[in-house]
């Protein structure tokens, strides 16, 4: 994980702008404690933090093409950069950075190459020779990038939202799946896939065994690492998946196709609760039977609420789950730091992917299904995505996700929707629980999804809930729109986060950088219409859907 500030398009003279970008980056160097790297010319700026994951030594950033007329700054793994250097035996490497590569693809093939990399990435190439810039972002929005314009003209780029604040008058994300060229300054789209079409997949088989062969090609290919490594264990069938299959190949190491010993062969294993929480007892169960070195993370309600205010700066947003799911993971990844672990594996996606958010039980069929995962992945840029890298990043952790792996996706994404329906003889996400039961003890593999703000302690939700409602008037709820014209706060929760996001991000462009919809348990605005109930509720929590959560809340 590293963050990269640029800028181009240069209104003011370089000399002068060049301390302002240091001091940008230096807003950002949590992402990148390792190392400060920064090219300029007349015409523009590139400034680089790292974390040094891949060829700590060497592989310092900004990156130069041998001739040195490209210059890349880029935060990201590519997964498969070696198989991709094969293709271009005459092309002088400098470095074992897997980034690399993305200098030799452009070089030799201009815009149309970024869907040869399976990995994620947030990226910024200049040209000299001819004063353009090329930038991309991964497939899913694993990586966050942003983009600002200041008053004077002058275009940059950045890792995070704090980077642009006070900088920017008008600030964007820049899409998933997009790339963008200086030739004519437009977005376009490189990551189109047939299966957003359910017709394209209506008709296809469901094969298990090749679910999990693509899965387990998705996290092997995933533990590539230079430094210690570990995995986020929260007892949940998505992460323990994750962490099984780590666990089968943790002992080689990657980069030698496993025929090598691995540089650090024990895999570390963490859990975050409160005491007696779901998640702990069930993350204890699954480092038992797999036999990583488990640790947990014990937190208290009052060093989660202590921590909110740092946790909103450091995930840039005012969102209720994100906040709530956020806070232990922020907690949880300084432990992990102090621990000398510098990447992790992580189950975000599965649930996307696989409808496994309680409120898929009301799907009425499959179409609206297999829809309804589409939209969640179009929008787990802004939510998931977010949540994990920027938790994580606060406290110089990689986070990488297998199950938004490239390819594995398109496995995923093309079995029959049908198969992934909840009815009476199959539970949510039944495909990946019946495709690893074998790894897992069945009491997980088989376990009711919670959601991760739900499953470190149920206390925690509901302690939240009374704090705001405390620190909230209903007087300031009804005057919300007065005091937030844009994004007015929908409840008082929501009120009580964009109070303390103001505070951090006092400017307008920062507040439209935020979504805001209505959500039961973490449904889009549209899947809402699937149950009468759920129309006249805002509950992102897997406790609202009553009669499927076994402690779901009680009516009132």
């Amino acid at each position: 994980m590293c963050g990269i500030v640029c800028a181009f398009e240069l209104k003011q003279k370089s000399d002068d702008l060049r301390p302002q970008i240091l001091e940008m980056a230096k807003s950002i160097r949590h992402r990148g404690p390792d190392w400060s790297g920064i090219y300029s010319d007349e015409k523009a700026i590139l400034a680089h933090e790292r974390l040094a994951i891949v060829d700590p030594a060497s592989g310092k950033q900004p990156l130069f093409s041998p001739d040195k007329k490209l210059i890349l700054a880029a935060n990201g793994e590519i997964y498969n950069h070696r198989a991709l250097r094969k293709q271009f035996p005459d092309y002088k490497f400098q470095t074992e950075s897997d980034c690399e590569v993305i200098l030799a693809l452009y070089q030799e093939k201009g815009a149309d190459f970024v869907d040869e990399m399976n990995g994620i990435f947030g990226f910024a190439i200049y040209d000299t020779e001819k004063d353009e810039y090329f930038i991309a972002r991964d497939h899913m929005g694993i990586i966050p990038l942003y983009i600002g314009w200041d008053q004077n003209g002058t275009f940059y780029v950045a890792s995070e939202l704090k980077a642009l604040e006070g900088v920017c008058t008008k600030i964007e994300l820049f899409p998933p799946g997009h790339y963008m060229s200086s030739k004519d300054g437009k977005f376009v789209k490189w990551y189109v896939r047939d299966w957003t079409d359910y017709d394209a997949v209506k008709d296809n088989e469901t094969s298990i065994a090749e679910v999990k062969r693509a899965l387990e090609a998705a996290v092997h290919r995933q533990l590539m690492s230079d430094v210690p490594y570990g995995v986020l264990l929260s007892g949940g069938l998505d992460s323990s998946v994750t962490s099984a299959i780590a666990k089968k190949y943790a002992q080689k190491r990657i980069e030698s196709d496993d025929k090598s010993d691995a540089w650090y062969p024990q895999l570390h294993s963490f859990s975050v609760g409160l005491e007696g929480s779901p998640d702990l007892a069930a993350a204890q169960k699954v480092a038992d039977h797999i036999g990583t070195v488990h640790h947990e993370i014990k937190f208290t309600i009052q060093e989660g609420l202590d921590a909110i205010k740092d946790v909103i700066y450091n995930i840039e947003t005012y969102d209720i789950t994100t906040i709530r799911s956020s806070t232990p993971m922020y907690l949880m990844a300084r432990v992990i730091k102090s621990m000398g672990i510098k990447m992790v594996l992580s189950g975000e996606g599965a649930d996307e992917i696989f409808g496994g958010y309680l409120y898929f039980h009301k799907a009425p069929n499959a179409r609206e299904f297999h829809e309804e995962t589409v939209r969640k992945l179009d929008k787990l840029h802004m939510y998931d995505c977010l949540r994990a890298n920027k938790s994580l990043a606060a406290w110089g952790i990689e986070g990488r996700v297998p199950f938004l792996d490239k390819e594995f996706m398109d496995v995923a994404m093309r079995i029959n929707p049908q198969d992934k329906m909840i009815n009476g003889e199959r539970m949510e996400k039944w495909v990946i629980r019946k495709a690893f039961e074998d790894m897992l003890p069945e009491s997980v593999a088989w376990r009711q999804k919670e959601q991760f703000s739900d499953g470190v302690g149920y206390s925690w939700i509901d302690t939240l809930k009374e704090v705001v409602n405390k620190e909230v008037t209903d007087e300031q709820m009804e005057n919300a729109k007065f005091r937030f014209p844009i994004q007015t706060p929908q409840n008082k929760e929501e009120f009580y986060y964009r109070s303390i996001f103001e505070g951090h991000f006092p400017s307008d462009a920062a507040a439209r950088s935020v979504p805001q919809e209505a959500s039961v348990a973490c449904s889009t605005a549209t899947a809402l219409e699937w149950d009468e109930a759920f129309k006249n509720m805002n509950e992102p929590s897997g406790r609202a859907i009553s009669n499927v959560h076994d402690k779901a809340y009680a009516k009132a």
